[in-house]
């Protein structure tokens, strides 16, 4: 007979496998970009010396990077064979896919172990809640080339699961009685969801601000080329415009937040079924609705045009910072009913 036992040390063996191959795809990923801006400089060099000879004069700065943006924003949504095909990039998602296919055997082999769904501590809930950080940005590349976020995600996964299994990871345990109950299907996966796609919109708010960044640099560079060349990271130059990157990030900030709601009130339900209210300001019913609340005004600053740009970026990755802060510090050092961290 199979000893579910030992599928415990399967799970770690098979995670820790994930996270060497997802360290491997940030290698790749980031080759990408660097390989990729080195073109696009060296593009532009020949542009400029083109310009020249024909005595053309230098480049219009702003207008050089109008012209890299409608690049970058047409290879996004491009599908098929439109779409452009850095092979170090396909090296990186075809890695990625590989890590997610041993991130899945990892956490299906603790669920067989556990005999329940595998997201009942910090250690179960940081692996399936990677897992499903890569899920979303796999399945997003179906529609939106986001491989420029490669090495950003496969990199943050890296450490969060890393560290994760390093300092979280505990021996299957019986569940608590307050957690034997359909809710925690339905509320912790929910909340898992909603994480991950949290997370993205984070990714592309944090490159927003070093594009946003980049822009202004060039808006008030000098009509020389050579201004132009100085203005930031060389990888920044193959990817979408600030103002394309705060859309996508709002989007699947929207998509978060409706999850975040159904979080919120599914485990409203679920404290009164366990504990005989709906709400009784513990800590993480507390954080919870922090978090609720900062997400509700990112989208709503966003909405408003004064709020767009670097401060909703900023909310957005504050709203992030609130996510992490609830998984970690809160469920380390908070007292409370909802301490199942699962640690001594």
């Amino acid at each position: 007979m199979l000893d579910f036992s030992s599928l415990d040390s399967v799970s770690v063996l098979l995670l820790w496998t994930a996270v060497a191959i997802y360290a491997l795809a940030f290698i790749a990923y980031t080759i990408d970009l660097s390989r990729r801006g080195a073109q696009a400089v060296e593009a532009q060099d020949a542009r400029v010396r083109e310009r020249e000879l024909v005595g053309a004069g230098a480049a219009d700065p702003v207008a050089q990077v109008r012209a890299e943006e409608q690049v970058a924003a047409a290879s996004l949504t491009a599908r098929g064979g439109a779409r452009p095909r850095p092979l170090w990039a396909r090296i990186g998602t075809s890695l990625t896919w590989l890590g997610f296919l041993f991130h899945v055997g990892a956490d299906v082999t603790r669920g067989i172990a556990a005999g329940r769904v595998p997201w009942s501590n910090m250690y179960e809930f940081a692996m399936t809640g990677t897992m499903l950080i890569v899920a979303v940005y796999l399945v997003v590349l179906f529609w939106y080339d986001l491989r420029f976020l490669g090495a950003f995600i496969t990199g943050m996964i890296v450490l969060l699961l890393g560290a994760s299994t390093l300092y979280f990871h505990v021996e299957v345990t019986p569940l608590a009685d307050p957690l034997k109950s359909v809710w925690l299907v339905i509320h912790v996966f929910v909340a898992s969801l909603a994480t991950a796609l949290f997370a993205l919109a984070f990714g592309l708010s944090v490159v927003q601000l070093l594009q946003s960044r980049r822009e202004r640099k060039v808006q008030a560079a000098a009509a020389t080329d050579v201004a132009a060349r100085g203005t930031g990271p060389r990888f920044l130059r193959i990817l979408p415009s600030a103002e394309t990157l705060e859309s996508l990030a709002y989007r699947f900030a929207i998509i978060g937040f409706i999850f975040w709601t159904f979080t919120l009130i599914a485990g409203s339900i679920w404290a009164n079924d366990a504990w005989g209210r709906y709400w009784g300001f513990d800590t993480k019913e507390v954080w919870t609705f922090v978090i609720w609340v900062l997400y509700a005004g990112y989208i709503h600053a966003r909405a408003t045009r004064g709020w767009r740009g670097t401060r909703s970026a900023w909310l957005s990755i504050i709203g992030f910072t609130a996510v992490m802060f609830n998984f970690t510090i809160v469920n380390m050092f908070f007292k409370g009913l909802h301490v199942y961290s699962g640690l001594s």
